[in-house]
């Protein structure tokens, strides 16, 4: 599991937020998408990296700007012991 953060410019408000998330999962398969467009990133929880330049094309085609990429491996936590 990688988990995968992105800078993006031009976000503004929740609806921006589902937007970006939508085109991420168009062009990946991934386990969790979340987007804060008060801090201006979407990290990405999948199995594996994607093509930075296949969601940098998503990203950016939807009128926001991928402005950073960091993938670094993902361990789940798991709850109540297990």
């Amino acid at each position: 599991m990688v988990q995968i953060i992105l800078g993006v410019d031009g976000m503004m408000c929740s609806m921006c937020e589902a937007h970006v998330n939508e085109a991420v999962q168009m062009v990946m398969d991934v386990e969790k998408v979340t987007s804060s467009h008060s801090k201006n990133q979407i990290v990405i929880i999948a199995e594996n990296e994607p093509n930075p330049e296949k969601l940098k094309a998503a990203i950016n085609s939807t009128g926001y700007k991928m402005t950073s990429y960091e993938c670094k491996p993902y361990k789940k936590k798991f709850f109540f012991g297990k």
